[in-house]
C-alpha cells in the first residue's frame, strides 16, 4: 500500500474515532456511569501515558529551548485542559450533532484573528462567509433552546463555542512549536503539562465513578474515547500533516459532522431536524467561503 494511500485510510479513521467519540461521550454521561471532567481526566491521563511510551520507544534528541516553556503551557491550556473540559462538559449538555457543528467554528475564529491581530485584509467573500457562520450558529443555538430540551442546550453550544475559540488560540500558538520541533514530541509535552491542568477538576468526579456497574458497553465506550478518540486521533492527524500536508488533513474536518450525525441517530436516538440541517449548511458555507484565498495567494 502506498504511503499516501495509508495518510488518507489514517485521517479517515481518526475522524470515524473522533466522530464515534462523541456518542460515546453523551452515552456515559447521559447515563450517569460518570460525569465530564471525570472522562476528561482518564482521557488525558492516559494520553499522556501512551505519548511518553511512544517517546521512549523512539526518544526525540532535541531540546526545547527554555524560552519556548511559557508557549508550551499556554499551548497545553488553550489546547487540553480548558479545551477539553470545555467540550466535554458542552457535550455532556447539548446534543452530540450541534457539538460537532459548532466545533467547524473554528475555522473561522482564525480568519477572524487573522484579521484582527495579524492586520490580514478580508475579501467580501471571506466576510460574507464570517456572516453566514455566524448565522447558522445563531440558528443552531436558538432552535436547540427552544426544542424542548431546556436551557442546558443554551449552556452546552455556548461551552462548545468557547472551546472552538480556546482551540484556535491553541491552533495559532502551537504552529511555530510543531515547526521547530518533532510533533510528536510537543504533543507529549503539551498533555504532559495539560494533565496537571485538568487533574484539580477532574479528581472528585474520578473517585466518584463507581466501577461496579460498569459491563462491557460502558469499558468499551471508555477506550474509544481515550484510545481512539484521543491518543490514536491525534497520531494519525500527524502522520497525515507529515505525508499530505496541513491542508489536506485539515480538510478531512467536514466529514466529522455526516459520520456523528449518522452514528447519534443510530445509537442515541439523536433526530436530524431542519434546522440542523440548514444550520450545517450554513456553517459548512461560511467556513468554505471564509477561508477561501485571493487569488493571487
Amino acid at each position: 500500500m502506498q504511503l499516501k494511500t495509508k495518510a488518507h485510510l489514517g485521517l479517515l479513521s481518526a475522524n470515524i474515532f473522533f466522530s464515534i467519540n462523541l456518542s460515546a461521550v453523551k452515552y456515559l454521561t447521559t447515563n450517569h456511569f460518570v460525569q465530564s471532567f471525570g472522562i476528561n481526566l482518564i482521557r488525558v491521563a492516559v494520553s499522556t501515558i501512551l505519548f511518553w511510551i511512544v517517546y521512549l520507544g523512539k526518544p526525540v534528541k532535541t531540546r526545547i529551548d527554555r524560552a519556548d516553556f511559557p508557549r508550551l503551557i499556554i499551548c497545553a491550556l488553550t489546547g487540553i485542559a480548558f479545551n477539553q473540559m470545555l467540550f466535554l462538559k458542552g457535550l455532556s449538555l447539548t446534543y452530540s450533532i450541534h457539538a460537532v457543528l459548532l466545533i467547524l467554528s473554528a475555522p473561522i475564529f482564525i480568519t477572524v484573528f487573522a484579521a484582527v491581530f495579524l492586520k490580514e485584509r478580508l475579501t467580501a467573500i471571506q466576510l460574507v462567509g464570517l456572516g453566514l457562520g455566524v448565522c447558522g450558529a445563531v440558528i443552531l443555538i436558538s432552535m436547540g433552546k427552544n426544542s424542548g430540551a431546556g436551557d442546558n442546550v443554551l449552556l452546552g453550544d455556548t461551552l462548545i463555542l468557547i472551546n472552538a475559540l480556546s482551540y484556535t488560540i491553541y491552533f495559532i500558538m502551537v504552529k511555530p512549536l510543531m515547526l521547530k520541533y518533532n510533533p510528536v514530541q510537543v504533543t507529549r509535552m503539551i498533555f504532559t503539562i495539560g494533565f496537571f491542568g485538568v487533574l484539580p477538576f477532574g479528581w472528585n468526579e474520578f473517585t466518584a465513578i463507581n466501577w461496579t456497574v460498569f459491563g462491557w458497553a460502558e469499558y468499551g465506550c471508555l477506550g474509544l474515547i481515550v484510545v481512539g478518540g484521543t491518543f490514536l486521533a491525534y497520531l494519525l492527524n500527524l502522520y497525515g500533516i507529515k505525508i499530505l500536508g496541513a491542508s489536506i488533513t485539515g480538510a478531512y474536518i467536514y466529514l466529522q459532522p455526516i459520520f456523528a450525525a449518522i452514528i447519534a441517530m443510530v445509537f442515541l436516538n439523536e433526530s436530524l431536524g431542519w434546522y440542523k440541517v440548514v444550520a450545517g449548511i450554513l456553517i459548512f458555507t461560511g467556513v468554505y467561503l471564509s477561508n477561501k484565498k485571493r487569488k493571487h495567494e
